[in-house]
């Protein structure tokens, strides 16, 4: 059954995927509250309320359990034990076990095996001698990285051909804490792939997206993605099969290596709403984050198909101060997150440039 119009839509985190997503509640019909300590933050610029606590208040999770008839989240580092109690007392979507599995990056890759879905080889890294045995496995290199928490490149360091042993002293300089290392990947590209899961089982997938970074951060996301026909068919049908796995409700980005064979190994998945997917706004007709709100209120889902080809590119810090010249721009989507300061590596907005499709084209959606 879906929340009649009117209904209040919970929203764990201010950023600017909440703030997205507060905008598209508003656009059918439903108000927004959002939990987040950072007073005035950018999704409380466009909801109906904020409530200014810590993620895992229990009075403020009280408040916003007893106000919304759904809670959700835009980022993945909830705290689970939090997402645990409110789902206690009123529906959290997407599942906490959703966020159990991609809160750490062991738990995340083994889940992934365990469904058929490939990724880099890895090994959990507990102390150094730990790192020794792993480096050695993978011939010296690999990417060591944070189990948890880390984002936009942070929290990770790379080992390049290097003989194993003579590593003390790396996993204090990491924070002693769980620590994983992963092979490196001969990668082509890397893709990602929006999915939605509605109520009902129903899975709406987005065309794959090509993204490339710069210093750990999304640059652009590039539609239609360098990938044969088979490649995106296999992208969303790994996506699929993620979100009938965790039983998920609501929009999922998943991230993959595309080998030289044109086949694929998952990365990472964000359960949430996902930046590279920001693309969906100017491409579509029903966006990711429409598409989320419409997943977790019981609404049907819309069509995934993208009208038009398009660049997505991040604004990251002074970037923003090209906004005059974006806006002298035609075709061009420009979408600000309300953030006062400017900061290096700072997300300040994206703007999306689209050229509507040529249908005689081969370049069709898979």
């Amino acid at each position: 059954m879906s929340l009649p119009a009117g209904s209040i839509i919970g929203i764990i985190g201010g950023g600017q995927l909440g703030r997205m997503l507060a905008m598209a509640a508003a656009r059918l019909g439903y108000r927004t509250i959002v939990l987040e300590p950072q007073p005035d933050c950018p999704a409380a610029q466009v909801s109906n309320r904020q409530i200014t606590a810590a993620y895992d208040d229990p009075a403020a999770l009280a408040e916003l359990a007893a106000a919304s008839a759904v809670v959700t989240y835009e980022f993945e580092n909830v705290p689970v034990a939090a997402a645990t109690a409110l789902a206690a007392k009123v529906p959290v979507c997407p599942p906490a076990r959703a966020l159990e599995v991609a809160q750490d990056r062991v738990s995340e890759k083994t889940f992934l095996n365990g469904i058929a879905v490939a990724t880099a080889d890895f090994r959990p890294v507990d102390t150094d001698d730990d790192l020794t045995v792993a480096l050695k496995a993978f011939g010296g290199s690999g990417i060591l990285k944070t189990r948890r928490m880390g984002y936009d490149g942070k929290g990770q360091r790379v080992f390049r051909n290097m003989e194993a042993g003579g590593f003390a002293g790396t996993c204090e300089a990491m924070g002693n804490v769980p620590l994983i290392l992963e092979s490196f990947v001969p990668f082509e590209r890397e893709i990602s792939v929006i999915a939605a899961r509605g109520l009902d089982g129903t899975v709406a997938a987005y065309d794959p997206a090509e993204n490339v970074h710069r210093d750990g951060i999304l640059h652009t996301s590039t539609l239609p993605a360098g990938v044969a026909p088979a490649t995106a068919r296999a992208a969303k049908a790994a996506a699929t099969k993620i979100l009938s796995a965790l039983d998920y409700i609501g929009v999922i980005g998943v991230e993959f290596f595309v080998l030289a064979d044109g086949s694929l190994l998952a990365n990472e998945i964000a359960p949430r709403v996902h930046n590279s997917g920001h693309w969906t706004e100017a491409a579509c007709i029903v966006s990711q984050f429409e598409q989320h709100i419409r997943a977790i209120a019981g609404l049907p889902l819309g069509s995934p198909d993208r009208h038009s080809d398009c660049v997505m590119e991040n604004l990251i810090g002074d970037d923003v101060l090209r906004v005059p010249a974006l806006l002298a721009e035609p075709d061009l989507m420009l979408h600000l997150y309300g953030k006062a300061e400017a900061r290096p590596g700072r997300k300040m907005g994206h703007f999306t440039r689209a050229s509507r499709r040529d249908w005689s084209d081969s370049r069709k959606s898979v």
